[in-house]
Order: structure tokens, then C-alpha cells, then sequence
């Protein structure tokens, strides 16, 4: 019984378990021909997509093929046109120019024929003509060219005359439009630059508050003032004149470290010769260091640039130097002012003309003193530190002591007049000013022929006046110029000085 139990319950098992597995397989075969439908229809959905996606691009592509095909369509009916038209003009221009071809040969045709009858004319006019000439030779006597030539003489002379009156016009007319132009220049110039005029001589007075630091600067046996006056290469006066004392020198700059070193030696109560030749070498550094400072300052506010540190020197040593009076910086810087604004007027370069007439007295300051006169000392020194050639000549040519080889020159030499010859610009001592008006009216005197001599405009012109039966006009040009070149090599003065020699014939009568 329990054997058939068994049997039984292992034959349900098996039965069972085989029933499981048909059922499971049963199931397993559903679900993947499910997943296979669900995959084809995937599939199908996706190639209906991407078939609507290539049918789209297609239609894209398509109608952008079309567009492109119509444009390129409208540009070759566009251009067919174009030429068309051009083949139209071509043709018409080809017509135009045939016709005109046939107008040329038919009037090419007439001139040739117009030709051949003035040719005719001509050498009919021209036999005639010989015959009239024969007949005036054989009514005057004279020749075709002998006729020729006394015409030819006649018009000459006449046109000699009337080019003569005409060119003396046309002088005139120049001299009284330049006159009047030069004068307007430089009366603009003048008005336009005003500076104010230093007056320098060659002492100094140094104050002091009471005489007894004049026995303390005298020193020992007088050792402080020699170290004082070894040191700085002045001559210091201690006089009896109450709280001063007197520097002397000629040289400005040894005058200022004199009494600068002074100052300080008073102030400071130490004055002894250790003391004096340290507080003198500190005093000239320090107006050497103001030299150049007044030197770059004084280019900065004339706008200069580039000037060579040395030149900067010299500009900045003319703030110390004098001319007949008249401080040798402000006399540059006005000069400078003035060719500037002259070169505008005459439409030059005012820039180079305010530095030339900056540089233009640089050869009186130079501290070896040579033999040159100072104008060309000044271009040599300009030459030295690479000036242009053009300002090198203004330099050196402004009392014409060489050529003039620009325009610059002149209007330099006419400013430094200007700036020199302005009243209350300079001054003299009055004898030396008279003494010199006396030498000038002297030396024309010394020439034969002169009758007087007037030295007027405060020395600036000498008239002579010469007597009409020894001296012809001729001479008066010669004699003005040798009178001038004498001047300038034997005397000196300030600017220019003009020389007019005046001939007059007079004619007297008596009524009786």
C-alpha cells in the first residue's frame, strides 16, 4: 500500500512537473512572439519615420535646387539681356562711326580741294607780292632788306623806351608796396613782442648792516678779503662808503658768486679763508646748476627743443651778461619773439626763426673769450653742437660777416636791430656816446668833396652832405659805401648805423 502511494505520488509529480514545463514553455513562446510583434512595430514606426524625415529632406533639397536653378535661370536672362543690349550699342556705335567715316572722307574731300585753290591764291599773292616789292625798291632806292633792317632798328628803339618807362613804373610801384609792407611787418612785430629791458654795469654793491663786518671780511692783515678775491676772480672795495661794499669784475657771473658767497659768509658768522673757498666752491655749483636751469626754462617757454646741453648752458649764462646795458637774455628772447612773428608774416618757419634768434648772441658768452668776433664765434659753436646749416648762417650773418644764404639771416640781423635799437633798450655813458657821434662826423669829414656832416637818431645815421661840382652821382654810391665799410671796421657800436650821402646843385640869382 505504501508502495503504490509512492508510485502514485512520483507519477503525479512527473505529471505535474511535465504539465509545469509545457505550461512555462507555453507562456515563454507567447511573450517572445509578443515582444517580436512589439519590435516590428517599432520598426515599422521607426522607418515610417525616418522615411518622412528623408521624404521632408528630399522636399527641402528639392526646393532649394529649384530656387538655385531660378536664380541661376534670372542671372542668365539677366546677362543674355545685358549683352543683347551691348550688342545693340555696339552696333549702333559701328552705324555712328561708319557715318561719320564717310562725313571725314567727304570733308577731307573738300579740304583737299580747298587747298589746291588757296595753294593757287598763295602763289598768286606771292608773285604779286614780289612785284610790289620790286616796285617799292625801284621807287625808294632801297633794298627788301635794307628796309627790313631800318623798320626793325626803329621798333627796336621804341620798344627799348616804352620797356624802360615800364620797368621803372613797375620799381617804383615795388619800392613804395615794399615799403609800405616792411614797415607793416615790423611795426606788427614790435607792437606784438614787449619785454622789459635789465640794466647791467660792472659793479655790484653789497649792503651791509653795519661797517664792523667790513674789518671781519678784510680779516688779518687782510687774508680774507685775498682769499675772497682769489676764489671768486673779483675786486672787492671796502671803502669809507657807510654799510656797502663794492664788488668789481666784468664778468657778471664771478659778481654774483661774489656777493652770494658774501651773504652767506656774513650770515653765518665764520669768515676765514678755509670757510670763504668752501662756501665759494658751494655757491658756484649752485649758480651753475641756476645757469641751466634759467637756460632749459627760458627754451621751454619759447618752445625750443632739442637743444644741445651746452647751447642750454650759454642761453642760461646770458641771464649774467650785458650788452651796452641791455641784459643779453632779454635782448635774446626778444629777438627770438620777434623773428618768430616776422617769419609768420612772411609765411616762414617761425619755430627755426625763434631759434635762431635765441642763438643768435651765444658768441658772447662763451668763457675762453677768443679772438673771433662774436657772430662768428656764435656759428662755429652752433656748427660745434649740430645746429641746422640754415640758423648756423643767421647765426654768423647777422652783422654780415659772411653771406647770407637763407631767408632766416635777414630777418634775424632786423630783429636784433629792432630789439637793440628800441628806445630805453640800451645805453652808453654820455661821454663814450658823444665821443662816438664826433668819431663818425669826423671820419666822413676826412673824405674830399664833403661839405657837412650830421650824425642824428641817436648815432644810427650819418648824413653827408657833399658839394654838387666835386662829387658827380656816380660818386655818392661809391663814397656811401666806402664811408660804411670804414665804420664797421674801425669802430663800434650798437646795430646799424645808416649812412645817406645828399648832392644838391643850386642855382642863384640877383635881380637887380
Amino acid at each position: 500500500m505504501n508502495t503504490l502511494s509512492i508510485i502514485i505520488s512520483v507519477a503525479a509529480l512527473l505529471i505535474g512537473g511535465l504539465l509545469g514545463w509545457i505550461v512555462f514553455r507555453y507562456i515563454l513562446k507567447a511573450q517572445y512572439q509578443l515582444k517580436i510583434k512589439q519590435a516590428e512595430l517599432e520598426s515599422e514606426s521607426i522607418r515610417q519615420a525616418k522615411m518622412q524625415e528623408v521624404k521632408d529632406k528630399f522636399f527641402n533639397l528639392k526646393s532649394d535646387f529649384d530656387k538655385q536653378m531660378q536664380q541661376r535661370n534670372a542671372k542668365m536672362q539677366s546677362a543674355e539681356a545685358r549683352l543683347k543690349q551691348r550688342e545693340l550699342q555696339l552696333n549702333q556705335r559701328n552705324d555712328e562711326l561708319l557715318r561719320k567715316k564717310n562725313e571725314l572722307d567727304i570733308i577731307r574731300e573738300n579740304l583737299d580741294a580747298q587747298l589746291e585753290v588757296v595753294e593757287k591764291k598763295k602763289a598768286e599773292v606771292e608773285k604779286q607780292h614780289r612785284l610790289e616789292v620790286e616796285r617799292l625798291e625801284a621807287i625808294s632806292g632801297l633794298s627788301a632788306e635794307e628796309a627790313k633792317n631800318r623798320l626793325v632798328e626803329s621798333l627796336k628803339e621804341e620798344a627799348q623806351t616804352a620797356a624802360a618807362s615800364y620797368i621803372n613804373e613797375i620799381m617804383d610801384e615795388a619800392k613804395m608796396t615794399a615799403n609800405k609792407e616792411a614797415k607793416r611787418i615790423v611795426v606788427q612785430s614790435i607792437q606784438r613782442v614787449a619785454t622789459e629791458t635789465a640794466i647791467e654795469n660792472a659793479v655790484t654793491v653789497f649792503h651791509i648792516d653795519s661797517d664792523e663786518i667790513k674789518g671781519r671780511i678784510i680779516g688779518r692783515e687782510g687774508r680774507n678779503i685775498r682769499a675772497l678775491e682769489a676764489a671768486t676772480g673779483v675786486e672787492i672795495i671796502v671803502d669809507d662808503t657807510p654799510e656797502a661794499i663794492v664788488i668789481s669784475a666784468f664778468d657778471p657771473v664771478r659778481r654774483e658768486i661774489a656777493r652770494l658767497a658774501l651773504h652767506q659768509l656774513v650770515a653765518d658768522g665764520r669768515i676765514h679763508p678755509a670757510r670763504i673757498e668752501e662756501v665759494v666752491a658751494k655757491v658756484s655749483k649752485q649758480i651753475e646748476e641756476e645757469i641751466i636751469e634759467t637756460g632749459k626754462r627760458t627754451t621751454i617757454d619759447l618752445g625750443i627743443h632739442g637743444l644741445h646741453p651746452e647751447l642750454i648752458r650759454m642761453v642760461g649764462r646770458m641771464k649774467y651778461r650785458s650788452s651796452y646795458g641791455q641784459n643779453l637774455l632779454q635782448h635774446a628772447r626778444e629777438t627770438a619773439n620777434l623773428c618768430a612773428v616776422m617769419a609768420s608774416e612772411l609765411g616762414l618757419n617761425p619755430k627755426k626763426a625763434r631759434r635762431a634768434g635765441l642763438l643768435h648772441d651765444i658768441g658772447k658768452v662763451p668763457e675762453d673769450e677768443p679772438e673771433l668776433p662774436h657772430a662768428m664765434l656764435g656759428m662755429k659753436l652752433a656748427e660745434k653742437y649740430k645746429e641746422k646749416p640754415d640758423i648756423c648762417n643767421a647765426i654768423g650773418a647777422h652783422h654780415d660777416e659772411i653771406e647770407m644764404q637763407t631767408l632766416l639771416a635777414p630777418i634775424v640781423q632786423v630783429c636784433d636791430a629792432i630789439s637793440g635799437a628800441r628806445p630805453g633798450a640800451r645805453r652808453e655813458i654820455a661821454e663814450a656816446y658823444i665821443k662816438r657821434l664826433n668819431d663818425l662826423e669826423q671820419l666822413a669829414m676826412s673824405y674830399p668833396g664833403v661839405v657837412k656832416t650830421y650824425a642824428i637818431q641817436a648815432g644810427r645815421e650819418l648824413r653827408v652832405i657833399v658839394g654838387a661840382e666835386k662829387v658827380d652821382d656816380k660818386d655818392t654810391e661809391q663814397l656811401s659805401a666806402e664811408i660804411a665799410k670804414r665804420i664797421q671796421d674801425e669802430m663800434t657800436y650798437p646795430g646799424q648805423v645808416k649812412i645817406t650821402v645828399i648832392r644838391e646843385t643850386r642855382a642863384v640869382s640877383y635881380a637887380k
